[in-house]
């Protein structure tokens, strides 16, 4: 569905790219966001992915889960994480803000791999320019692997702001591309023709899924409060809070901020650097590192405010998103590549003998499950979790069938060899 965007005038009614007031012409409602103080926009969490082998000298580090261990000339905290990360152990050093999760569960210690997945905390983001945070990446990467080459990267952006609350039919209003799906797991309330969750007390709704492009809105300054953060983003808000060139220093201390998030899964990032393309020399942009994609990071920000959009009514958007699409740059010390570029996403499909390859897979794959007992929710999780599911997912897509319809076909495969087979299978 293509929306469009009310009048938007200035206080003498004369049409103005600045004006905070917008007209509806078939309502003739007045909106008026001169109230509205838009704070930051920014990169709020960098995942950088290697592959390589890993030395033999850094496993000594997890002999002792829970320990301090000396690498890279600094002290990190050594541990396990779960299996649901993709990983088996980590490097922690919350007061670098980095997180370096080593040894991927899928692939051999001995052999070269996915073994690297380095988290990036927003005051180490906040701190270090985007050349200089690359080059602290990859100096972690040489010293943990041999063989290191830059797998891609993922990256979380988001808008603070001020004197906006979501609508309490905020839900019902946000219209989702079909390629965005809600995961499954994990969630305690779902709305599948939305592609949406609430949680607690209606403080956070989540619009998509963790694996593709992901719209977070929730309250930042009671997050803040509860993870003992608040006194850091304040200091952020307070430095650099605003867009408004009238009102260089906005934040009000008594007021709740609200946080608007786009959260890309690499898989995506991959997608926008091998479709989207140079408009002077048509090449496509082929980034892999946070660095090289750090430019684009507005055209990010613009494209998933067209996937989730806010709607007043039907075919017409919420001032707000025009607001927070058109007046937002995200805060980075990079010249945008915005105007410079034709951002579009490179869909690799399955098809021949790759697709026949799917098809095969995953009708094993459900008899072997169904043989276990094993339900249609964890079989469906399970194969979320393997390295190839894009393909699986790209392949389905490829047929028109999203998430929920893969889903309800492993259902029915399932229901089906056991009314067939039985106990037999």
């Amino acid at each position: 569905m293509t929306a469009k965007d009310q009048i938007r005038v200035d206080r003498l009614f004369a049409e103005s790219k600045t004006g905070r007031l917008f007209f509806d012409q078939k309502t003739a409602v007045i909106t008026d966001l001169s109230g509205v103080r838009l704070l930051r926009c920014g990169v709020d969490t960098v995942r950088q992915l290697y592959r390589g082998l890993i030395r033999p000298e850094i496993m000594a580090l997890f002999e002792k889960p829970g320990t301090l261990v000396e690498f890279a000339g600094q002290r990190w905290h050594s541990g396990r994480v779960g299996r649901d990360s993709g990983y088996q152990y980590k490097l922690q050093n919350a007061d670098l803000g980095f997180i370096l999760l080593v040894k991927n569960f899928n692939a051999k210690l001995e052999s070269i791999g996915p073994h690297l997945k380095i988290e990036v905390s927003p005051h180490a983001i906040d701190a270090l320019s985007p050349e200089r945070l690359q080059a602290r990446m990859d100096f972690y990467a040489q010293a943990l692997m041999t063989n290191v080459d830059v797998n891609q990267c993922a990256v979380h952006l988001a808008l603070d702001l001020q004197g906006w609350t979501p609508p309490a039919d905020l839900v019902a209003r946000m219209h989702c591309k079909a390629r965005m799906h809600r995961d499954i797991s994990g969630i305690n309330e779902i709305n599948w023709s939305t592609k949406s969750s609430t949680y607690g007390r209606g403080e956070t709704s989540m619009f998509g899924s963790a694996n593709g492009v992901q719209l977070c809105i929730y309250n930042k300054t009671e997050q803040a409060r509860a993870t003992d953060k608040l006194d850091y983003w304040e200091s952020v808000w307070r430095r650099r809070d605003s867009f408004d060139e009238g009102d260089p220093d906005n934040y009000n201390p008594a007021q709740d901020v609200w946080r608007v998030e786009l959260r890309y899964h690499h898989s995506i990032i991959q997608q926008f650097a091998s479709g989207s393309l140079d408009l002077q020399s048509s090449a496509p942009i082929e980034t892999r590192t946070f660095e090289a994609f750090s430019a684009h990071l507005d055209g990010l920000w613009c494209y998933g405010l067209g996937q989730f959009k806010l709607l007043s009514r039907p075919g017409y958007f919420e001032p707000i998103w025009t607001l927070i699409r058109d007046d937002v740059r995200v805060d980075l010390p990079v010249e945008s590549l915005l105007d410079q570029t034709e951002y579009k996403r490179y869909y690799k499909t399955s098809r021949g003998f790759s697709g026949k390859n799917v098809e095969l897979f995953l009708g094993n794959f459900v008899s072997l499950l169904a043989r276990e007992r094993v339900g249609a929710k964890k079989a469906f999780k399970t194969l979320q979790q393997w390295d190839c599911w894009p393909v699986i997912r790209d392949h389905y897509a490829a047929k028109d069938m999203d998430q929920l319809a893969i889903y309800r076909h492993i259902r029915d495969l399932l229901e089906e060899r056991h009314v067939r087979w039985g106990r037999a299978v």
